[in-house]
């Protein structure tokens, strides 16, 4: 036989249709989110590891001081490997602050991609990186003016060995808007006036396993090099970020996407929960009755748990086919915002739909299941008697005659329905997180720009291809090296090892091992802790002991004695490899390999503003959504809960106006109370948040936070409110007299 309590779900729904086309919005929205980016992600990850055998991507470079002789192509056939002709020359922009590297169009090694437009058929045309065309306001067919040369721009690329726009191996993050990559025809690349870079790329015939064997490998390519030319540069390909980076970092965010889900299902099983839990209340007769007629519990949970579950398994699927429509193209967006990837292909992604369906299900199936198994306990009796009460009756809070009878009204509402106003404020905090992550994260980024240029250790750092004396007045000798972190709980990243000399006018440290402050900050380190730095070139590990933390935030950093440094690494004892001076060096240029100023420290910031283009505002308008959602839903179960009471009130002759000031105006209350109270709270939040947010990032961002963005989201959330009160008011307005009479006990 047919169950009948399956003939209410279609009145259920009609009755309360707004509750659940707002639940059914808010979750399919939320799903589609995360769902389209763990589609994107996993999609580019797919495509790009593909990019490997399909653009033949070098597996490493170098330079000669000058052209290569015919006989060093037939010595790499001899090693299995196949070496490419891979010229290029560098340029300055003459309408903005750039560079750009130009190469010949590549249809051996690293192949392009082309974007859009055309691949460059004449001499006067170029076809220019995407995210560089981007960043710096370039469109196709576009005049580019490069050191008094007008080139039109006929196409973006993407350079499959330029993926992360690095324009040095030792730069510390890449910059796609003062450096791009472009592509002229032979013709076009001969009649420019240049200081032609020999750069070539070779392929080995057999790919190495691993790391390890790909050093092994590159050693015996660089002894092959030393022997037959000089060369001036050498960057296998397993250790160029601009190759890999990209690849690295894309899906590292995905997991604390996944966290905030079931945090956010979480909450909305809870208020499903609260919905369900009010509808008990108004329906105990007819629970009761139903019970005594031989309806088991678990009969009458299913049936609550019905609606609950078809909601959000049709919004969950929902979600996921915008996942795979509206939101993957936002998800893919942001990463072609900061990476210059090729063309994706999007893949079928089956962990997603589970992680997204199967897994929100589970989570509103286990709380509703066991807030209704204590909420259905009580006896068919108490049910129809409407004696709701699992810990006997309750005495009322005694108030203070004093206080004016509007005021008790008041507090006696907001006693009466504490479980709901703790999820408002439970939604309130995690809105508020939601909308100060967005609302805050430019001013952090602009923030920790401005303290890396006020700390930066001098105006200019070079690094020198050999030791060589300058006349340069104020230039310090000092040694560097980098190292890989190998703590498990954060992404290995490079740590800048620094030896500086002794009563250092830039490195204010006594003798010892000290850290930045940047890298105690990251992986909590203080004084006499211990920290092991690799070296994965040479699979050899560093051990040292932290005497003191230097206030240095601009980067991951070490810093020891010059010649502590060189015993340390083997060097001889007057080793040196560079100079800090604060002002420019010109006598030594040839023998410079890496020039370091300001403009390179701000690039992690600068580029991360770039990367986040539009994320800031997603957050900030999710957080509005959740914050409006919640209060909406919360607000509307108060005034129906106690429609009774509101009733009865008009039968005794108060007016709408006058109601509204004792229902409403207690959920104000709790409304403002609660944005006041979460702020700090708030603030202590983000203070663990936005570190653990940036992690997967180089460097360390110190939390900051101005005032402004919590007056800002305060008064998003006062408004928010004020249009949610306007609503319930008319809700009020409509709740007629006859209910006073009903159900009177």
């Amino acid at each position: 036989m047919r169950n009948p309590l399956i003939k209410r779900f279609p009145r259920e729904l009609k009755a309360e249709l707004g509750k659940w086309i707002v639940l059914f919005i808010f979750i399919a929205g939320m799903i589609g989110i995360v769902s389209g980016f763990l589609i994107g992600s996993e999609s580019m990850v797919l495509t790009f590891n593909e990019n490997f055998e399909k653009y033949n991507i070098e597996d490493g470079n170098f330079e000669l001081a000058a052209q290569a002789e015919e006989n060093l192509y037939d010595k790499f056939e001899e090693q299995g490997a196949t070496l490419y002709e891979n010229y290029y020359f560098e340029k300055e922009t003459d309408d903005f602050d750039s560079t750009i590297r130009i190469f010949k169009n590549r249809t051996e090694v690293n192949k392009v991609c082309l974007m859009s437009g055309e691949i460059p058929v004449i001499e006067n045309e170029i076809a220019i990186d995407r995210v560089y065309a981007k960043n710096n306001n370039i469109n196709v067919g576009d005049k580019l003016s490069i050191d008094g040369t007008e080139l039109t721009v006929s196409g973006f690329v993407a350079l499959t060995d330029y993926s992360t726009l690095y324009s040095s191996p030792s730069d510390m993050l890449f910059d796609s808007i003062k450096f791009g990559v472009g592509i002229v025809n032979d013709d076009g690349f001969e009649n420019i006036d240049k200081d032609i870079h020999y750069s070539y790329s070779w392929t080995y015939n057999e790919k190495p396993a691993d790391d390890m064997q790909a050093k092994e490998k590159s050693d015996k390519v660089l002894e092959l090099l030393v022997e037959n030319t000089i060369v001036t540069q050498f960057i296998p390909a397993y250790s160029n970020q601009a190759i890999h980076f990209a690849g690295d970092d894309m899906g590292t965010d995905t997991v604390m996407l996944e966290y905030f889900l079931y945090l956010m299902m979480a909450v909305i099983a809870f208020v499903f929960a609260i919905t369900t839990s009010n509808t008990i209340v108004k329906e105990a007769n007819v629970i009761g009755t139903l019970r005594a007629s031989g309806y088991t519990r678990t009969e009458l949970i299913i049936h609550y748990l019905t609606m609950p579950i078809i909601v959000t398994f049709v919004a969950a699927v929902v979600g996921n086919i915008l996942g795979y429509t509206v939101f993957k193209d936002f998800a893919t967006n942001l990463m072609y915002n900061s990476y210059s990837l090729t063309t994706y292909i999007p893949r079928r992604n089956a962990a997603a739909f589970i992680k997204t369906t199967a897994i929100t299900v589970c989570i509103i199936i286990l709380i509703n299941f066991l807030i209704l198994w204590k909420k259905l306990r009580l006896s068919p009796l108490k049910f129809i008697r409407r004696d709701l009460s699992q810990k006997g009756k309750k005495k009322a809070i005694r108030l203070n005659a004093k206080i004016g009878i509007l005021t008790r009204f008041r507090i006696r509402v907001i006693f009466q329905n504490i479980p709901n106003y703790v999820m408002i404020f439970i939604g309130i905090f995690l809105a508020n997180v939601i909308l100060i992550f967005g609302c805050g994260l430019n001013p952090l980024l602009e923030h920790n720009q401005d303290t890396i240029i006020d700390n930066i250790i001098a105006d200019y750092q070079y690094v020198l291809k050999t030791p060589v004396e300058t006349n340069c007045e104020g230039a310090e000798k000092y040694c560097t090296d980098s190292l890989k972190t190998t703590d498990e709980n954060f992404i290995s990243e490079d740590v800048t090892i620094y030896g500086v000399s002794d009563n250092s006018k830039y490195v204010d440290v006594d003798d010892g091992v000290y850290i930045s402050s940047a890298f105690a900050a990251k992986h909590k380190l203080v004084s006499a802790d211990k920290t092991t730095l690799r070296d994965t070139y040479e699979n050899k590990d560093y051990t040292f002991e932290i005497d003191g933390v230097y206030d240095y935030p601009a980067g991951l950093a070490v810093f020891m004695d010059i010649h502590e440094f060189n015993e340390i690494f083997g060097n001889e004892p007057d080793y040196y490899s560079g100079y800090f001076s604060n002002t420019e060096i010109d006598d030594i240029e040839d023998f410079v390999a890496v020039k370091i100023t300001a403009d390179d420290y701000t690039k992690t910031s600068r580029q991360l503003m770039v990367s986040f283009e539009g994320l800031s505002g997603l957050l900030a308008g999710f957080g509005i959504i959740v914050f409006m959602l919640i209060i909406y839903l919360l607000s509307k179960i108060i005034i129906e809960k106690n429609g009774q009471s509101i009733s009865m009130t008009k039968i005794l002759g108060y007016s709408n106006s006058e109601i509204n000031t004792l229902y409403i105006a207690s959920t104000a209350i709790v409304v403002v109370l609660s944005m006041l109270v979460t702020m700090p709270l708030t603030d202590i939040a983000m203070t663990y948040i936005l570190p653990a947010a940036m992690a997967s990032y180089s460097g360390y961002f110190f939390y900051y936070m101005p005032t402004k963005v919590f007056i800002a989201a305060f008064t998003i959330g006062i408004l928010g409110y004020a249009v949610i009160a306007f609503a319930q008011t008319r809700k009020v307005k409509k709740i007629p007299l006859d209910i006073a009479l009903k159900n009177v006990e």
